[in-house]
């Protein structure tokens, strides 16, 4: 049975905690997303807070409510590299203040323009976040490591209309709301899979500048900010989809050279031991895919009208029904949001709603439908925690 679930209970918003010795101004109440900072260039490069220790200072930062980190990034130079910084986000997971906030890339009807979103989970509503660098592109790679998305390669027309294949990086930093641009890759690629295991990036597969099929894997690490060449596959694949389950990286879907029609081989890569390995029980032709739980959801082209949940543990297959009724294939675009998988409809149809799966609920509990949509028609999602 489907229950209908009101906006508080699925976004489960937390009171707004004010960190002690941090005096939040009127302005930093702003519930819009600028996109400048204000340049302050008065304050001392050293002492977070005057007065207080290193370590204590990094806590009250940690304790600011995530709306306000734009804010805070304009006060000063040492407040803003601290918000950008790794550290930032373990100060606050250990003081339990960290929010999960969801980004969608929708694309308008009639323009066909795209637009990047944020659901903000203190007000319940959608803001636009500032246009993405570059070109519009097709078959691009999105991935979010340490707050941060970035958004890889893809497919481009250049001034004369040319489609090319890109190597461009950009990366969006949630904390200061702006886009920049990181090295780029080693190989100008599109329709390729990537994912984050281990907090590094990987990015597998996929057409090339000639549009060849490309067999090649390239990782990057944000240590060092740069891209470096690994272990290819055994065979050319693309038009597939990567997952981090348990420090490895799954591959699947979409077509390899060695296959007729689209591939049910799952390429397992091993970071540890820098080599690849194969199953064969993978889906097929996944028009949506999640990570939740340390499982991953897929929706298949062929059977819209059920999840299929894939467990590492034992490399098994559940298949989970959806609670529609009649024989309307409506679509769906996953999101992952406080520990339930998001199913937002990709027609804008009103009586279509958003679907939401809690895996832990009861039996017979565990669907909800929310009035909670984008807007625009849904391309993608993330879920970016901080």
């Amino acid at each position: 049975m489907m229950q209908v679930a009101t906006t508080c209970e699925v976004l489960k918003t937390k009171p707004r905690i004010h960190a002690t010795g941090i005096y939040i101004s009127s302005s930093m109440r702003q519930q819009s997303l600028p996109t400048n900072a204000m340049p302050c260039n008065n304050e001392p490069e050293s002492a977070l807070l005057p007065g207080l220790p290193d370590d204590v200072a990094k806590h009250c930062l940690a304790l600011v409510p995530r709306i306000h980190f734009q804010s805070l990034g304009s006060v000063c130079k040492p407040w803003r590299k601290f918000l950008q910084s790794k550290e930032f986000h373990v100060v606050r997971k250990l003081a339990g203040t960290v929010e999960e906030w969801i980004y969608v890339l929708t694309t308008d009807a009639d323009t066909e323009r795209t637009h990047w979103q944020v659901l903000n989970s203190v007000q319940g509503k959608w803001q636009s976040l500032p246009p993405m660098p570059g070109p519009m592109k097709t078959g691009f790679g999105y991935v979010v490591i340490d707050g941060k998305l970035l958004v890889m390669a893809g497919l481009f027309e250049d001034d004369s209309g040319t489609a090319k294949a890109s190597a461009n990086v950009y990366m969006y930093d949630s904390a200061l709301n702006r886009w920049s641009e990181l090295p780029n890759m080693k190989v100008a690629r599109y329709g390729f899979a990537c994912a984050e295991v281990n907090g590094l990036v990987y990015a597998v597969g996929g057409h090339g500048e000639r549009d060849e099929n490309l067999s090649s894997v390239e990782v990057f690490d944000p240590k060092t900010n740069e891209w470096t060449m690994v272990e290819s596959l055994r065979r050319p694949r693309w038009g597939c989809f990567a997952c981090g389950l348990e420090g490895r990286l799954y591959v699947m879907g979409g077509r390899s050279s060695f296959t007729i029609g689209h591939s049910r081989c799952i390429d397992v890569y091993d970071p540890e031991i820098h080599t690849w390995a194969e199953m064969k029980n993978g889906c097929v032709m996944a028009v949506a895919h999640a990570v939740l739980d340390k499982k991953l959801f897929c929706m298949e082209w062929k059977n819209e009208r059920k999840l299929a949940v894939f467990n590492v543990v034992d490399n098994s297959w559940q298949r989970v029904p959806l609670p529609l009724t009649g024989s309307v294939t409506v679509g769906f675009c996953f999101g992952i949001l406080n520990g339930n998988l998001l199913l937002f409809p990709t027609k804008m149809e009103p009586l279509c709603k958003t679907l939401v799966y809690d895996p832990n609920a009861m039996p017979g509990l565990e669907w909800q439908a929310i009035d909670i949509r984008p807007l625009g028609i849904c391309i993608c999602t993330v879920t970016i925690t901080a």
